[in-house]
């Protein structure tokens, strides 16, 4: 039962992923200029994000865990379903040549990859706001499970001045970390 939910995981994420190949912004999405990875890298809670399919199953404790792998990043994404179990998908990041680090390219059913970039940091890099260019899919990622409400607002902002639907972004419940 494990390996069936796994499975439609990943190829659900296959899917979203080939999604966003499919068609052209409406408008240019701004990055950050440039990221530092290895400062990057470490656990992030999802505490905001578009409802996407790929994450239907998660229903709290969402994060996300970097780390630097050669040239490489490895991603991993745990989140809590409705039956108290945690889902668990890795899969691989790679930077887009020329964007500083800002753009990456993230795979968990290779070979088939999607746009993950990073348009914003909070201060001291507390928060980061990760979108794609036709701004379908879009995360509120934090240091800590809980963030500030004035950050979180901070972070929407952003994300509507960068042309996303803020009342679009719903609150990811973080109630009992995963690690």
């Amino acid at each position: 039962m494990k390996a069936a939910r796994h499975l439609t995981m990943v190829l659900a994420a296959g899917a979203a992923l080939l999604a966003g190949c499919a068609s052209a912004p409406t408008a240019p999405l701004p990055t950050v200029p440039t990221v530092d990875l290895a400062r990057y890298a470490g656990a992030w809670y999802e505490v905001a994000s578009l409802p996407n399919r790929f994450q239907k199953q998660c229903v709290a404790d969402t994060q996300a865990r970097y780390r630097p792998v050669g040239d490489d990043i490895e991603v991993r994404n745990r989140c809590r379903t409705a039956d108290g179990t945690v889902e668990d998908i890795t899969g691989i990041a790679k930077a887009v040549p020329g964007s500083g680090n800002a753009r990456l390219r993230v795979s968990f059913f290779r070979p088939f990859y999607g746009d993950y970039w990073i348009l914003a940091f909070g201060p001291d890099q507390r928060w980061v706001l990760v979108g794609e260019p036709k701004r379908q899919f879009g995360w509120v990622l934090s240091r800590t499970p809980q963030l500030p409400a004035a950050e979180l607002d901070a972070a929407l902002a952003r994300a509507e001045a960068l042309g996303y639907d803020r009342r679009a972004f719903k609150s990811t419940p973080q109630t009992q970390p995963l690690d």
